[in-house]
């Protein structure tokens, strides 16, 4: 049989739910035979390969009009949501809620936060789409992430910090309270879940953490950057060993300066067994396995206080499911009463 007489043509994008056959019968009449594959490529890019459902995605936007800190403020969050959520996302005046839902759905966005004004104070609203529940938090303190750079001596944060999504750390919300079960549902569920079996460290590079106080009933938001640094070895030669440069050593008498000079961490890398974590992989160039390894956190923005005034259990409306200033009910219940 000659090379000619059949041929193997491949073709892509096409349903997943096509048969072999009915892409066969649009080359029926070729005098040729021709044996037709489809080539269908599963997109797992949007389902959680720990849990199985859709990766949470998110939009952040506004309704109303924003000072301009508040404005910083919400590109402040959209980078802290990064990579599932819309960095670029254009508003406009006369869009509504509804406009947000109908493009959530074939986007596959799972959550708002919306930020809002009054002459009172700032809110943060965080709904889950498309049905709810919907939490309302009153902003009592912010700061943004410039704020919070400028009021370090060394500032620390590289773009290739959001090409994951952060790690979420909840404390103090196990009082057992169903306002506090919903919080801290929300935020479990607002970030990919991780498995600590699979899980590379090279993709634990940020980190949530929001801590309630029971006293004051305000919940402290933080974003950290996430460093792994070696116990015992000066920064002179980390830097030497990540950076590859040739250092500077007019102003030493010999090369054993430059190893045995102070220079070993700071204040916040002592070589506490609290703070220090033995790598089960390498990571890097410095950090190698079997070795002990400070972690550092060091704070890149935004920061908020917030407190939980109300939850709703529709996407911005519904039943009150909790109200901090009470739960208030209709006519007839006020008239019974």
């Amino acid at each position: 049989m000659s090379s000619r007489a059949s041929r193997t043509l491949y073709v892509g994008k096409l349903p997943g739910d096509i048969r072999e056959r009915e892409v066969g019968d649009l080359f029926y009449k070729k005098k040729r035979k021709i044996s037709v594959k489809s080539v269908v490529k599963k997109n797992q890019g949007n389902v959680d390969h720990v849990t199985g459902d859709k990766i949470p995605k998110s939009f952040v936007f506004s309704r109303g009009k924003l000072p301009g800190p508040l404005k910083q403020l919400q590109m402040d969050l959209r980078k802290l949501m990064l990579p599932y959520t819309a960095l670029n996302l254009r508003e406009k005046k006369r869009n509504n809620l509804r406009d947000f839902l109908n493009v959530s759905g074939p986007m596959g966005v799972t959550h708002f936060l919306i930020l809002s004004k009054t002459e009172i104070a700032p809110y943060l609203t965080v709904a889950r789409t498309p049905q709810g529940p919907t939490l309302k938090f009153k902003i009592h303190e912010y700061s943004t992430a410039q704020d919070v750079a400028q009021s370090q001596l060394r500032p620390r944060c590289p773009q290739d910090l959001f090409k994951n999504p952060p790690l979420i750390v909840l404390s103090g919300f196990g009082s057992g309270e169903q306002h506090l079960k919903l919080t801290t549902i929300m935020f479990q569920n607002i970030f990919p879940a991780i498995d600590i079996n699979t899980v590379k460290l090279a993709c634990c590079q940020r980190v949530v953490l929001m801590n309630y106080n029971k006293d004051t009933k305000l919940i402290d938001f933080r974003h950290y950057s996430i460093r792994l640094q070696p116990v015992g070895v000066s920064r002179r030669i980390r830097k030497f060993v990540q950076k590859h440069q040739v250092p500077d050593l007019r102003s030493l008498q010999d090369v054993s300066d430059f190893v045995t000079k102070a220079g070993y961490g700071s204040e916040s890398e002592a070589d506490d067994e609290a703070a220090t974590v033995t790598l089960a992989s390498d990571l890097g160039r410095v950090n190698r396995a079997s070795t002990k390894s400070a972690v550092k956190l060091q704070e890149i923005g935004p920061r908020m206080t917030l407190q939980l005034i109300k939850v709703e259990e529709g996407l911005c409306s519904g039943s009150v499911i909790f109200s901090e200033y009470g739960i208030v009910g209709d006519k007839k219940k006020q008239e019974e009463i």
